[in-house]
């Protein structure tokens, strides 16, 4: 028996979270939250019994130190934790979307915008500058996926092309850190253009030997795994990271087969040959410090 209760949690980050209680008396949760009371501030993870304090996640960069299993982080966390202490510099920052096809569902596309802005504290779904890891300089592409859930438009295709033209003019390697649920529908066709546009972006850097490494993490999917995403010369991911075109649903529903276990998921796109190497989020960083070495010809920088 399966017992199902929702937790509305405060709006601190950690966001609303569906919890689970199995026959065994195992919890089981789809995301991270604390309560606001002193007593309880555990963070809740699938499948362990004895929830660590939300310290301990904070402390190793948001991984359960119990299951090493990666929460979401904002790109400006992600970006502290990748790269050299105040080395990076923001590019493009003024680049704002508009609202060129007057679009409107449940809400206005502009006031969409403006509570995402309100909630994120970015004009954007992306921020895009350079940057140093482990001394090496780096044109540096990072999605946020709680602006509007990632999700690529005309702005966030314009600053991921500008990096790449970047790295192509200071030949420093282009990393994009990906979290996105595709192309943006409030801006129609212009969004699908993106796709083609940062493609051909990459394809210059390929010409031009410019190295690109993409880091795929939690969640990687739609229009942005069908372009960018997949385009690495290396591509990295976390551990469990949903990573895709269609959802499983619909692919199922399309084959009329039932998907294999894992099916989406960044170990099953390894084994698969899709993906280069699952990677650990405290482990990140030396990694891409080391890859930079090798094609920068030389040996890496002894950094803490």
């Amino acid at each position: 028996m399966l017992l199902v209760s929702l937790l509305v949690l405060p709006a601190s980050g950690w966001g609303k979270i569906i919890r689970y209680v199995d026959a065994n008396g195992v919890i089981w949760f789809t995301n991270i939250a604390s309560t606001p009371r002193e007593s309880s501030k555990r963070a809740r993870v699938s499948r362990v019994r004895n929830h660590p304090y939300r310290a301990e996640v904070e402390r190793v960069g948001r991984v359960c130190p119990k299951c090493r299993y990666p929460f979401r982080i904002s790109a400006r966390e992600r970006i502290a934790l990748l790269a050299d202490e105040g080395s990076f510099e923001e590019r493009d920052a003024g680049l704002r979307s508009q609202d060129p096809l007057g679009f409107r569902d449940t809400k206005r596309y502009r006031d969409r915008l403006r509570s995402a802005r309100e909630k994120t504290g970015l004009e954007e779904a992306v921020l895009s500058g350079v940057a140093r890891i482990g001394g090496f300089p780096v044109a540096l592409c990072v999605f946020e996926f709680d602006f509007m859930g990632g999700s690529m438009a005309s702005v966030v295709g314009e600053k991921v092309t500008r990096a790449a033209e970047l790295a192509l003019q200071k030949r420093i390697p282009l990393i994009a850190i990906l979290a996105s649920g595709g192309a943006r529908m409030q801006e129609g066709i212009l969004s699908l253009m993106q796709m083609a546009k940062t493609a051909a972006a990459l394809q210059r850097l390929g010409e031009e030997r410019v190295p690109y490494i993409s880091v795929l993490t939690d969640p990687t999917t739609g229009g942005v795994t069908a372009s960018l995403a997949m385009l690495g010369d290396i591509i990295l991911a976390e551990p469990r990271a949903l990573i895709g075109f269609a959802g499983p649903r619909v692919i199922a529903e399309t084959i009329r087969q039932p998907l294999p276990e894992g099916f989406q998921r960044s170990e099953f796109l390894r084994d698969h040959g899709q993906v280069d190497r699952v990677i650990e989020r405290r482990e990140l960083r030396d990694l891409l410090r080391r890859i930079l070495a090798f094609f920068c010809g030389r040996p890496p920088l002894s950094v803490p």
